[in-house]
């Protein structure tokens, strides 16, 4: 039998544990204490619980907490961790400097299912869902990293490896500990959900009405265009794609982003432009245009700037809000998925 893994129990749940054990269940609140908020990396390190419980902790459970394999620092800030799981598969977690503040993209699966033609994360496939403890252990080694260099992480992204509707239980659970009040406590107003287009999960994400900001990796302005590039669009293609996120806003509050990577010559065109505000005029939305990075694998190479403005012009001037995201990390292979298919594929 495994170690209990400290980061996959609720408060009360680890008071129970802490009972078990023979103890008081104001024990579980300290421990909870060092993990998410003091940045404790070991049992050792939380001093006010008695030495007797310090050390038959080790025994019978494990912070949950992951090693970072790898480490990359961009000279515009950047910083992409490459972290260790258990069974000795990775994911990736990347710090993004803004000058609104420092935030994070976490990964939700190892590899993923999806096939957008673009993504470097899918290459390797779908290997296995992540736990709501492996996501939370990404966002912990973040904010402790952070505090290190005495900064503070404002907010983050589930737009890592995999598709977070595709994970969505584990993906719920982990949001619960984000803004429970005993574990990190952050509200969901500064978290977003980036996903390529699961409209049934977008639904009932809604249900939720969480104030949780929904980014929708949109990427073609019509249907033939969308499903080259994005095969589930074939089996929700934008009208239901587009309802779903109408219902999402509707209910939640949230205005939702679509997120548009623009790639030289397939999906950066001024028709392509004037066709994307058709499809948003009148909705509650936003238009975060990305450049394209550039992965060897996948053959498709970035707009040019120029694109990138024209497109945004277009769009402005049809009365839809744009902005023209900041390209980060791009001397650190800055996609998705790439430090870790490098880091497995030298592994004998």
């Amino acid at each position: 039998m495994g170690k209990v893994n400290i980061l996959a129990l609720a408060p009360q749940e680890l008071r129970s544990f802490m009972v078990e054990m023979g103890e008081k269940p104001y024990r579980a609140g300290q421990i909870l204490a060092w993990l998410y908020g003091k940045g404790a990396q070991s049992w050792a390190e939380m001093t006010d619980l008695p030495a007797r419980l310090r050390q038959a902790l080790p025994e019978i459970a494990d912070t949950g907490l992951r090693p970072i394999l790898k480490k990359q620092v961009s000279t515009d800030g950047t910083m992409k961790y490459l972290v260790g799981l258990e069974d000795g598969q990775a994911v990736e977690t990347v710090v993004l400097p803004y000058a609104i503040g420092t935030s994070a993209c976490i990964s939700t699966q190892v590899g993923c299912k999806m096939g957008c033609r673009f993504c470097a994360s899918g290459l390797p496939g779908f290997i296995r869902n992540l736990s709501a403890a492996e996501i939370m252990a990404q966002l912990l080694l973040v904010k402790n990293e952070l505090s290190k260099e005495g900064k503070q992480l404002k907010g983050f992204v589930l737009m890592g490896s995999g598709e977070p509707l595709d994970n969505y239980e584990a993906v719920v659970s982990f949001l619960e500990a984000v803004q429970d009040p005993e574990r990190l406590g952050m509200s969901l107003r500064h978290v977003t959900l980036s996903t390529c287009g699961l409209a049934p999960r977008i639904r009932r994400l809604a249900e939720l009405g969480r104030p949780l900001n929904l980014a929708v990796s949109l990427n073609a302005p019509n249907n033939a265009l969308r499903n080259r590039l994005m095969p589930i669009n074939r089996r929700y293609p934008l009208e239901e794609l587009l309802a779903a996120c109408d219902e999402y806003a509707k209910k939640t509050g949230r205005r939702v982003t679509y997120e548009y990577i623009l790639i030289d010559g397939v999906n950066d065109w001024p028709e392509h432009a004037a066709q994307l505000a058709a499809l948003l005029a009148g909705r509650p939305a936003h238009v975060n245009l990305i450049r394209f990075n550039a992965i060897s694998e996948l053959g498709f190479m970035p707009g040019a700037p120029a694109a990138a403005r024209e497109f945004a012009r277009i769009l402005r001037e049809r009365q839809i809000n744009v902005t023209v995201r900041r390209r980060l990390g791009t001397d650190i292979d800055a996609a998705c998925g790439q430090l870790r298919n490098r880091y497995m594929s030298d592994i004998p």
